[in-house]
């Protein structure tokens, strides 16, 4: 009598080299992806390499346009230390896809940097940041009873002080305070990941473009000085004592005006903060 074939033997070698097969076609693959990926890799941390030494004067430059407002306790060396930080930050996580220029992306970054390591140092009195939230709420309410810009001398009064005290009160809040989104409660500058909140929260973007379209519409609601001084600071980045000069008053009344317009807006997007 004839044996049968052995079939379940034949098979169970034929599912083995299969298996073997497989096994190594997906080795093959990982290997493939893993050399994309290493590419890629050194590819984007030359690119962040390059735009670091590219834009490193670009640190230096806001640096030195921020300290001539610090008190003579922040040394400019400490800035230009977290603005390169802030500079890694940007080049490692820039998106061109997203529309917004490298230099204008970094010079956000930067600033948030820097405006972190000013706040680490705590130096500012508390009695400074109660004035000037102060000052603010005076604004607010006085503009939400007139439907006008509040006028320095109602402001002094509606706080009941002297128009001496409340120019003192501005100098000292601009001594004291750096203008940024961060301020107003927009959270885009340094310090969080943005494209984090963005994964997270898919409303995010919504969120911060409907702020800075509202932003934007109340700097163009600030008077004309005020919004010129926030112009030729931000947008021109020519000093306070640069800006007198321009406008023909001295470096103290400059600051003035400065102070007064961020505390404006900072009254005007009161209701969004809190909505």
């Amino acid at each position: 009598m004839v044996a049968a074939p052995d079939i379940s033997s034949n098979t169970h070698e034929n599912v083995f080299v299969e298996i073997i097969r497989f096994i190594a076609g997906l080795a093959r693959k990982f290997m493939s992806l893993a050399n994309t990926y290493m590419m890629y890799s050194e590819t984007r941390a030359e690119r962040a390499d390059t735009l670091v030494r590219q834009y490193a004067p670009l640190v230096k430059r806001i640096a030195h346009h921020l300290i001539a407002r610090l008190p003579a306790s922040v040394q400019v060396e400490d800035l230009i230390q977290a603005g390169m930080i802030g500079l890694l930050e940007a080049a490692q996580k820039y998106d061109a896809g997203k529309g917004a220029k490298f230099e204008t992306y970094a010079g956000i970054r930067i600033r948030g940097a820097m405006v972190d390591e000013i706040r680490k140092g705590d130096w500012v009195p508390r009695s400074v940041h109660r004035n000037a939230r102060n000052i603010a709420e005076a604004i607010h309410t006085i503009e939400a009873r007139t439907g006008r810009d509040a006028s320095d001398a109602e402001v002094a009064a509606e706080l009941g002080v002297p128009l001496e005290q409340y120019h003192a009160s501005l100098r000292d809040a601009s001594s004291g305070k750096l203008f940024s989104l961060e301020e107003l409660g927009f959270h885009g500058e340094g310090g969080s990941d943005d494209e984090t909140l963005t994964a997270d929260n898919p409303l995010s973007d919504i969120e911060q473009n409907a702020f800075l379209e509202k932003l934007s519409a109340a700097i163009d609601g600030l008077p004309e000085r005020e919004k010129l001084v926030l112009s030729l600071y931000y947008d021109e980045e020519l000093n306070l004592k640069e800006i007198g000069q321009v406008l023909s008053v001295s470096e103290s009344r400059v600051s003035q005006i400065h102070s007064q317009a961020t505390l404006r807006l900072r009254s005007r997007l009161s209701d969004w903060k809190n909505s």
